[in-house]
């Protein structure tokens, strides 16, 4: 497993080779499988991607909160935002939207945070691309964003449910500003710093479904965060670096925050956040006394925490 892009970006300007040529070299080193096998098993999750966003944009299943958003995107035209951000916004909302029905997705790094990834590098490609092996491009921004997304596994998590939206969303959003540097002829090191500023910006954000689907706000804040990659890589570009490298800006801060309150794991901590504070039609839940469902979920966490603490004695005992 990687453990640290400071490594990646080290051997990549040691070479002088690309950000994934570096983690190909890598990834096989460890793994004993060779370069080119990677490389065609993530050719073949960019074809999987392809067709999930294709399928997604014609779906016509309505989600059980949120009503279609991209369309109306799409409709709006590029307003002040732009046309890349717009459209990218908008092609992440329809995969997220996708998922929340059921569709066929890749998970990037998440089910929760699939649409950013492929929001923002298909953008690239119909704004950018032109005249340009895409599919070869593309190919390395996945395995750039997974590089990002695997040493993020290692050093903090990807779970929203254990470390909030910070690093779930949050770590989509830094895959692929990573992989937009890349796709742009930026250094290594820009990627680096890209994905970190990205991190930073996002830290605090909870995990906070209402109703405890994947739906609200989960499907707009995919649609929200494709613009602040897209940001951070234009910053990254023009030279603008993380004061904080990005090994540390998503460590011990994503834990640190997650322990302070901003993850939401059910039974533990129910009904957490202002959004998971509300039930499906919108109205606040009234769960701070008598609320049959909340008593359940505490006395259920409870219960597990007398367990685990049985269990723990018990180990001392022996």
């Amino acid at each position: 497993m990687l453990k640290a892009v400071e490594k990646i970006v080290a051997l990549a300007e040691e070479k002088n080779i690309t950000f994934p040529e570096a983690v190909l070299l890598l990834d096989s080193k460890e793994s004993g499988i060779s370069v080119e096998e990677i490389r065609a098993r993530m050719s073949e999750r960019l074809a999987d991607m392809r067709r999930s966003v294709r399928e997604a944009c014609a779906n016509t299943i309505p989600c059980r909160i949120e009503e279609p958003m991209g369309a109306k995107l799409r409709a709006h035209g590029g307003g002040m935002a732009g046309e890349f951000i717009a459209a990218a916004s908008a092609t992440a909302m329809e995969v997220a939207s996708y998922n929340a029905v059921m569709g066929r997705i890749v998970a990037a790094p998440t089910a929760g945070s699939c649409g950013i990834i492929p929001g923002m590098i298909f953008a690239w490609e119909f704004f950018r691309g032109e005249g340009k092996d895409t599919d070869e491009l593309l190919t390395g921004a996945l395995i750039t964003a997974g590089a990002v997304g695997e040493v993020t596994a290692f050093r903090a998590t990807l779970a929203g449910a254990d470390g909030g939206c910070q690093a779930e969303c949050g770590a989509a959003a830094a895959m692929g500003s990573a992989a937009l540097v890349y796709l742009e002829g930026g250094s290594p090191a820009a990627s680096a710093h890209a994905a970190a500023m990205t991190f930073k910006s996002v830290l605090g954000l909870a995990c906070d479904p209402v109703g405890g689907l994947v739906e609200c706000p989960c499907i707009k804040r995919n649609g929200i965060l494709v613009a602040n990659g897209i940001l951070c890589a234009d910053m990254a570009l023009a030279g603008i670096e993380s004061a904080i490298p990005l090994d540390d800006a998503r460590g011990h801060r994503v834990r640190d925050t997650a322990r302070r309150g901003h993850r939401l794991d059910g039974a533990d901590r129910p009904h957490d956040g202002p959004c998971a504070a509300r039930n499906l039609a919108g109205r606040p839940r009234r769960h701070a006394h008598g609320c049959g469902d909340c008593q359940k979920d505490r006395g259920d966490g409870e219960a597990r925490r007398v367990e685990k603490l049985q269990k723990v004695f018990m180990h001392r005992a022996s």
